[in-house]
């Protein structure tokens, strides 16, 4: 592409970036490049609003120096950009949508890594934005488009994405200058130049400008089980067999991950009873779905099952905040070297009832029963800080990670197991009568989330779903309505969408009625 650019106006680059992703760098890197080879170059910034709620859009403009001082613009005009590099998978759509990317003239260069949007993370269900809408969008609106998990790379040579963004630069031909100048510019930036250039070298060759493969989940080999001891991972394979045998094929990938999950949660036993509920499932699948419905119900509570027994407790929060993969993924994200101290401050804010939660079932409930007992446990209540880094701090979250041979006796179990048997004997009551409401009462499951204040949000509306599906129980289009409560619930945290929805079915049928 570089030899195409016309040498008579200047040749403009935008760089989109997030916080903490070096896109300042970039952009200093490569006005010293052009400045290096003769040029003039003129570099500017407009920042959003702060982390991951918006990204710096970086522009940097270069002509080959003549006899007159250059006027260069400030600010990238929409179908005049020449390279466009987004530093994260969104910021490319982005990108798309602000114009920068034009069919006749630009290549897009995008990382395929993810980092979540405060407005992605927010929602009360999923809000991850769709990777695909970006990859068919830049496909028809780019000259040309290059992409690579730019992060990855960055991470495996022990530096920072601004280095692997360089790189790709380099390597896309996008600009018309040789590698070692690029080279150069980056040893003249003095910090950090040896992993920096690991970096660069490795994102040179990388990008790749051919549409993704789709793979076959159900051909992949055996997940590895994400902890346990090595008699623990023999008895997950032999629960992977075990399914392998009594389900469908269409469904081996969904089951892996769902016993990968409940085992990795608790023990090889855990998952004996997460697998002896699906069979109960999928024999009611094949004599009320038959053939014609895939089996879909079986599918869903596969996923949603599986996330039910693996509630967030106390338990569950210290074991994930004191394994040691978690403490190698702080340093590598910091990129922090081997002799650096890496401080880790962990913010906490338990209630009465997490603590009541951890108490066997009887003399919890007792607790909770028990004005002064609740004052007194109140006392150990409120916003906690503790420095998992530290040996005190580690070893409190140990002993309670230690807890869990001990979780089913406790209260918080019996409250998850009571109500995942309520949801499952409202399918199966249900799938008798209506299949697809059936099917739509197990989606509803993906409200229910989180720990603390957000689980007990989000059970409330589950519990309001459950009350309006009630009301249009043998209706047609029961499992319309159904599916219509499931969304208004999931478009505001507030909950105005769902009582909305809940008022018109209301209109048509009457009081809400208590939910069994």
């Amino acid at each position: 592409m570089a030899d195409e650019l016309s040498r008579d106006r200047p040749i403009c680059v935008a760089v989109l970036a997030i916080g903490g992703q070096g896109g300042g760098v970039v952009t200093d890197w490569l006005v010293a490049l052009a400045e290096s080879r003769g040029w003039v170059a003129q570099s500017t910034s407009v920042p959003g609003v702060a982390q991951r709620t918006g990204a710096t859009v970086y522009y940097v403009e270069m002509i080959e120096a003549g006899g007159q001082t250059p006027i260069l613009a400030l600010m990238p005009t929409p179908g005049d950009v020449d390279l466009v590099v987004a530093a994260e998978w969104m910021e490319a759509g982005r990108a798309i949508q602000r114009g920068l990317v034009s069919p006749d003239r630009t290549t897009l260069i995008a990382s395929t890594h993810r980092s979540l949007a405060v407005s992605e993370k927010s929602v009360p269900g999923d809000g991850v934005n769709d990777p695909q809408a970006v990859e068919m969008a830049a496909a028809l609106t780019a000259k040309r488009f290059l992409r690579a998990d730019l992060s990855a790379i960055a991470q495996a040579n022990g530096s920072v994405i601004s280095a692997s963004l360089f790189g790709s630069i380099a390597g896309s031909g996008a600009l018309p200058f040789p590698r070692s100048a690029f080279e150069e510019a980056v040893r003249a930036g003095g910090l950090g130049v040896e992993a920096s250039l690991r970096a660069f070298d490795a994102a040179y060759d990388c990008l790749d400008e051919s549409a993704p493969e789709q793979a076959d989940a159900n051909e992949a080999p055996l997940p590895v089980l994400s902890g346990g001891t090595p008699a623990e991972r023999q008895k997950y394979h032999a629960l992977c067999e075990r399914a392998g045998a009594y389900f469908p094929d269409s469904m081996k990938a969904i089951l892996r991950a769902g016993l990968n999950r409940v085992v990795d949660y608790q023990d090889a036993a855990y998952g004996e009873d997460y697998l002896d509920r699906l069979e109960e499932i999928i024999d009611l699948d094949k004599r009320v779905g038959g053939n014609d419905k895939e089996h879909a119900l079986t599918a869903f509570v596969a996923k949603y099952l599986a996330s039910a027994m693996s509630y967030q407790d106390v338990i569950r929060v210290a074991d994930l905040k004191s394994r040691s993969s978690r403490f190698a993924r702080v340093r590598g994200d910091i990129a922090a070297d081997e002799e650096q101290v890496v401080a880790i401050t962990e913010f906490m804010h338990p209630r009465v009832q997490e603590i009541c939660g951890l108490l066997p079932a009887s003399l919890g409930r007792g607790a909770e029963e028990n004005r002064f007992v609740r004052w007194l446990l109140s006392l150990f209540t409120g916003s906690k800080r503790v420095r998992s880094d530290s040996l005190r701090g580690f070893l409190s979250l140990y002993v309670l990670s230690a807890l869990r041979r001990w979780r089913r006796k406790l209260l918080r179990h019996e409250i998850e197991m009571a109500h995942i048997s309520r949801w499952l004997a409202n399918v199966t009551r249900t799938a008798n009568d209506d299949y697809d409401l059936a099917v739509e009462i197990v989606r509803c499951r993906r409200m229910i989330k989180g720990y603390s204040d957000t689980h007990e949000r989000s059970m409330s509306k589950y519990d309001q779903v459950l009350q309006g599906i009630d009301l249009v129980r043998g209706r047609a289009d029961a499992a319309d309505w159904a599916q219509r409560l499931h969304e208004a619930a999931l478009q505001d945290p507030d909950g105005v969408a769902l009582a909305g929805a809940l008022k018109t079915i209301e209109s048509f049928s009457g009081p809400k009625s208590e939910v069994a």
